[in-house]
Order: structure tokens, then sequence, then C-alpha cells
């Protein structure tokens, strides 16, 4: 999408820095942090056909939030993104976008889904064993979500496992989580992930099937996410009308569960390192335990923000105003900020949060500087559901098990990383015990 033109006047360019779609890179937040060090708060990376220019200073940053969607897109950007991971079927017709998952009784919903998948998971773990920890969160994201939006039988037996074989390999995350083995997806003309897109539709056919016949323990309210989507294909013929279905479930699914189950999990991480701390969530005070949540997303983020240009936008950031061609995207990356643009930000300490904003925020050159959930027109509109659904899980788990970490340092990231929140580059398995 780049055209030949370049923002007037012309920005830093960072030569010979790209991104880890594009070029082997050993540590993609490092790369960018040493171009910035080199060329300061705003420049241009060139990374394969795609042109970046980078923004960190506080009025660069408030310009990036106040961009708008019909100008500078984050919609766009988000799917030139996630494309390099999942087929272009899944992107194209969708009548149930993933921006339409949050109604206050549809979150009501998937609390009580919540709950009763944490009444499965329990049953699976038993009174003791080991885990990993991500493993842990992944699957009960997987329980959740499928419970919530997937159809009946969805989160039963193998029907369940061959979901999680398929969504584990159509990860859109991948994208971003993994940039450097994009090459490959694409070498490969995206093989594997057609072939689980193909599974999916296979066993979310079945769930339309039982829904039709009102075989449906589970699933009695018809106006529920399920029956809207089911509703929304309606008048199709039948072939079409469940690939369609099977194809809005499965991008509802990758788009709502890529950062969740991973933020739950470096809470479970961070309050596995801090006893006291822990034992203020294991007895209940869920208003402590959503600030450990905040926190612990905050330290865990490695997302690239980026909003591609749709048409000619004035972009200032402070010292300079740009004027930036359509095709470029403008960009800015939150470790890069979470952690350093006030003293103490790269310790985790809960308490720095009042409700959902940052104590100080005042303190900081702009507010906008850290972010855990994004700013304006632009915040993720999963914020109150993501938090709810975090506290509701951290309390519960450390309230039923006795948690051991058997990691000797602190979990680090995935180096390759560029966007979302991190994964762990290693495993962080915990023993478990049910103290009653």
């Amino acid at each position: 999408m780049v055209t030949g033109s370049y923002p007037v006047p012309a920005p830093p360019y960072a030569e010979g820095t790209g991104l880890p779609w594009d070029v082997p890179v050993g540590d993609a937040v490092a790369i960018i942090a040493a171009a910035r060090a080199r060329y300061g708060d705003t420049f241009v990376v060139e990374s394969g056909r795609e042109h970046y220019l980078f923004t960190f200073s506080p009025a660069g940053v408030e310009s990036f939030y106040a961009l708008t969607e019909e100008t500078a897109s984050k919609a766009v950007g988000d799917y030139l993104m996630l494309r390099r991971k999942l087929p272009d079927d899944i992107f194209v017709g969708r009548r149930t976008l993933p921006s339409t998952l949050f109604r206050r009784d549809d979150v009501a919903s998937y609390l009580a889904n919540l709950d009763r998948a944490l009444e499965q998971t329990t049953t699976e773990l038993g009174p003791a064993g080991s885990v990993d920890v991500f493993d842990l969160t992944r699957r009960l994201g997987h329980r959740m979500g499928l419970a919530s939006w997937a159809g009946p039988g969805s989160t039963d037996g193998e029907a369940f496992e061959r979901l999680v074989r398929a969504f584990d390999t159509l990860d859109g995350s991948d994208a971003f989580v993994h940039p450097d083995r994009m090459a490959v997806v694409a070498a490969t003309d995206k093989r594997a992930e057609r072939a689980a897109l193909d599974e999916v539709a296979d066993i979310i056919a079945a769930a339309v099937g039982r829904f039709d016949t009102g075989d449906r323990p589970g699933h009695q309210d018809d106006q529920g996410l399920f029956g809207r989507i089911v509703d929304a294909w309606s008048w199709d013929e039948q072939s079409s009308r469940l690939r369609g279905i099977a194809l809005d479930v499965a991008l509802i699914h990758i788009a709502s569960m890529s950062n969740l189950a991973a933020a739950l999990g470096w809470a479970l991480v961070d309050l596995l390192e801090h006893p006291a701390e822990l034992e203020r969530v294991r007895l209940g005070d869920r208003d402590f335990a959503q600030r450990c949540a905040l926190e612990s997303t905050r330290l865990a983020q490695r997302s690239i923000m980026t909003r591609t240009v749709l048409s000619p936008v004035h972009f200032d950031t402070g010292e300079v105003t740009y004027q930036v061609p359509p095709g470029w995207n403008i960009a800015t990356l939150l470790p890069l900020l979470n952690t350093s643009v006030a003293p103490g930000l790269k310790q985790w300490d809960p308490d720095r949060w009042t409700r959902h904003r940052l104590t100080e925020r005042n303190a900081l050159p702009s507010p906008m500087l850290v972010t855990v959930f994004g700013h304006g027109r632009h915040s993720c509109p999963a914020q109150p559901f993501s938090l709810a659904a975090m506290t509701a899980a951290t309390t519960r788990l450390l309230h039923e098990y006795r948690m051991t970490p058997r990691w000797t340092s602190h979990p680090q990231p995935v180096p390759a990383q560029i966007g979302g929140v991190a994964r762990a580059e290693a495993p962080c398995p915990v023993d478990y015990v049910r103290p009653y």
C-alpha cells in the first residue's frame, strides 16, 4: 500500500532498521529503541514495502490518538497485520463483527460462561498437579469464548478439543508474536491455516444443526450472540449459510482471544512473584485484583500501534508538523513508553492505579504516554469485560489452589514479538494443590 510520496518535510530516516516481518530481528522492541536513541522521537522505518512514521513525543502521541478512522485507520492497520497469518476468506463478507461483541447483556452472559469455564477447568486440573500458566489461561480463554459465541456443544468433549487445536493453528496473534514465521506461512499459501478454518467450519455446522433443532443446553436464549449470528444468515442457501456462520464465529473468536489469555497469564505470574499481594487477591479483594490486572497488562505490552493513512494527514509532533501521504503507517510502540516516561514505571506496582486510571497521570508529560487499553475514540471496547474476566479468574484460581512457581527468574517475552500482550519466551510451569 506504499506510494512513491514521502512526508513533507522529510523526517529522519532510520537507515538499516526494519521490522521482523521483513528482516531478521533479534529483539523487535530493542531495534526500535535503538533507532529512537539515534534519531529522536520521530523517524521513518522502511520495512519491506511498508513505510512507518514512528512517533514518541508527548505531542506526537496525542496527535496519534486524535487521528480519525476516516483519515488514518486502525482497522486497516490491524487487517494488514493479521492478513499475514489468516486466510483472506475470514475477512470477506462478515455480518457479525468483533466490534459488536460488548453489549451490556452480552458481557453478563460471557461472565456467566467464564464461571462455568472455571468450574470445568478446576475439574480438569483435579486436586493437585503441574501446569504451564499460559497453557492454562489459553485453554480457559478458549472454553469461555466458545461457550459465548460458538453454539451448543462447542465446549464439550472432542468438539472442544478439535476447536482448540484448530484455533491454536489459526491464532492470528502469530502475525505479531512470531512475525519471523510469516514468510513460511506465505510460502505455504497458508495451507495449515486453511485446513484449520475448514475444521472450524465443520464443527460449527454441527453446532448450528443442534441450534436449529432446539438441542441447545446452555443456549436457550435465541437473542444471545450465537443466535444473532445464526439469524444474520437466515436467508442464505444452506451451504453458504453454514460457512458464513462459521467464519463469523472464527473471526470473533480469533479477535477476542488475541490478548486476553496472555494478559491473564501475566497477572498470575506477577501475583505468584508477590505473595503479599497474592494473598489479598486470594481473600477476594476484587478492586485490588483489577488493579493487579491493569499493572500486569501495562508491563506486558509489546504493542505496535499503527494507523494506515487513507487520505493526507497533517501530523503534529510538537516540533514539526508533517504532511503524511496515503499508504503510509503512523505508529508508536507501547513498551517504549509504558515503562520509561516517569520514574518507577519499570516496577510492578498495582497501587499506581485508581480504578482503571493512573493515580498520578497528571505528573506525566502527557497522560496518553502510558496506556493499557488505548485512549480516546480508539480505546479497546473490551476493557470492562477483560478486567472483569481477569479479576474473576485470578480470584477464583488463587482461592481454589495454592500455586508454586517453578521458574527461577522473571519470565521474558518472545524477543521478535512486536504487537499485543507479550507471550512468554519459555514455559512457565507451576505446581498446584487444593488446600482443602
